[in-house]
């Protein structure tokens, strides 16, 4: 172990991995400490199409597409009494699909790929203790499963330690969660499922019932990862009646006849699992010498899927401010400043949106609905606004609104909504060209609003976030507005 190091990066998941092999190909020396030794078991199995570029970026993406994962063309819903498919082959070139992972291994192997691009990785070292001078993290404690305990200086460290966020919980005190969201899961594994209806390979299903909703993800061994989200106090009442883990999942797969119509005849593998209160972020992001990446800066309700997008973005932004500041190229609080902003944005726009789906469901008897909705007390949080006003631009103005209306909100989800389903159609173009005008400007509209939610944003002048924006070609790294050039 170095007793000293550019950047320390706390935790070897997909923010930890992503940051420290971005700042190692910009030849910072970078020591990454994960507690366990992977592989290691981990939830959040699906994969959106936004984290295809930051794989090539990574230059991972080779290794992804031949690890064996269950190759995923889109998304089925049945919501209420409706359903429709998002089908990935109408995104912009790049992110026409994406991944169902086994975590164990795609952790893994992230994590393995950051050891080969220089990074100095050691497993089964838990990060004890942040020494901290004048309000800036400076050193860590450490300790091995052998017993063996050290130090290491740092510059930077980026904290990634997930939903533990030894930073955030441990030292700022600075974790908030918000009413919105207070959801718990519960899951568990087959064998011989059936694959969701619609036609879209290796989709997952995102499947409604009264109390709340069941992903359902076929994965590439053969496995299919079922699991129920509801409200925390509704799932406390069902534990109440009923006790026992496994037999609680049986009978809430029971109240749905689309998820026991898919299992069929499929044999349940056992280890029923559960987690609660996904919802929840820190006041502020960045600091003097530390970010908070992934899961420990913030999580959000898995409706869309969004654990593994945020951490690899989290940790690419990371990379980009870190760089950019041993280089001179943009000041410490600049980087802060833009990180702490572009991530916080990217969290609130799923927010926004995961609310407005939450509320287009039709049956409100339910007290889990209503628990999803965005109350005044959130809504109208300035930050908050500004990330609805993007998501939305074009449909309203809103700068000068106190709130969010619900019937905005409810439109909001209505146009990412693809309802002309084509993937059924082996020829796209031609079904495609067989639609009205007016069929293709909505779909398009509606794949270029759902593109919007996940794209990296603030990458120009024109979109810069307080005068910075990212730059990823030919180099990641932040990058100031240069001043008017008027009178040159």
């Amino acid at each position: 172990m170095k007793t000293s190091v550019d950047v320390l990066v706390i935790g070897g998941g997909p923010a930890g991995s992503t940051a420290a092999t971005l700042l190692a190909k910009q030849g910072i020396t970078v020591t990454l400490l994960e507690r366990e030794t992977f592989p290691r078991y981990h939830i959040g199995e699906s994969l959106l199409p936004s984290c295809l570029p930051i794989l090539d970026l990574l230059g991972a993406s080779e290794k992804v597409a031949n690890a064996g994962f269950q190759y995923k063309a889109g998304v089925h819903f049945e919501w209420g009494a409706e359903n429709w498919e998002f089908d990935f082959s109408f995104l912009p070139p790049g992110q026409h699909h994406s991944w169902q992972v086994s975590r164990a291994d795609f952790d893994a192997l992230l994590l393995e790929h950051a050891r080969e691009a220089g990074v100095d990785v050691h497993e089964g070292v838990e990060v004890r203790e942040v020494s901290w001078e004048e309000g800036r993290p400076h050193a860590a404690k450490w300790r091995d499963r052998s017993g063996d305990e050290g130090e290491i200086g740092f510059k930077y460290v980026v904290d990634a330690s997930g939903r533990a966020g030894l930073i955030s919980t441990r030292y700022l005190k600075n974790r908030d969660y918000p009413e919105i969201f207070q959801n718990a899961a519960i899951w568990g594994y087959w064998t011989g499922a059936r694959p969701v209806p619609g036609g879209l390979v290796g989709a997952i299903g995102v499947l409604s019932i009264k109390d709340g909703w069941f992903w359902y993800i076929p994965l590439g061994d053969g496995r299919t990862s079922v699991g129920l989200v509801t409200h925390k106090n509704g799932f406390k009442a069902r534990r109440a009646r009923t006790p026992d883990l496994e037999a609680l999942y049986h009978e809430a797969i029971a109240e749905s006849t689309l998820v026991t119509g898919l299992l069929g005849d499929a044999t349940y593998l056992g280890e029923t699992r559960t987690e609660q209160d996904f919802s929840y972020t820190a006041e502020s992001y960045a600091g003097p010498g530390y970010f908070l990446s992934g899961d420990a800066a913030c999580f959000l309700d898995p409706l869309f899927s969004t654990g593994v997008h945020l951490g690899m973005f989290s940790g690419m932004v990371a990379a980009a401010s870190i760089g950019s500041i041993f280089r001179g190229e943009i000041s410490e609080s600049d980087a802060r400043e833009f990180y702490h902003g572009s991530y916080r944005t990217a969290y609130l726009r799923m927010m926004v949106l995961v609310s407005a789906l939450y509320q287009q469901y039709k049956d409100k008897e339910s007290y889990f609905w209503e628990a999803q909705r965005l109350r005044p007390s959130v809504a109208t949080d300035a930050d908050l606004r500004d990330a609805f006003l993007q998501i939305v631009t074009g449909l309203a103005d809103l700068k000068d609104s106190t709130n969010v209306p619900d019937e905005i909100m409810v439109e909001a989800v209505t146009r990412q909504r693809v309802l002309i389903t084509l993937s059924k159609t082996k020829d796209k173009v031609a079904a495609f060209n067989a639609m009205s005008d007016e069929e293709k400007s909505l779909l398009q509209e509606r794949v270029s609003f759902h593109h919007s939610l996940t794209s990296r944003f603030a990458q120009s002048p024109q979109t810069a976030l307080n005068g910075v924006y990212l730059v990823t070609k030919p180099s990641l790294r932040l990058q100031q507005v240069a001043p008017a050039a008027a009178g040159l």
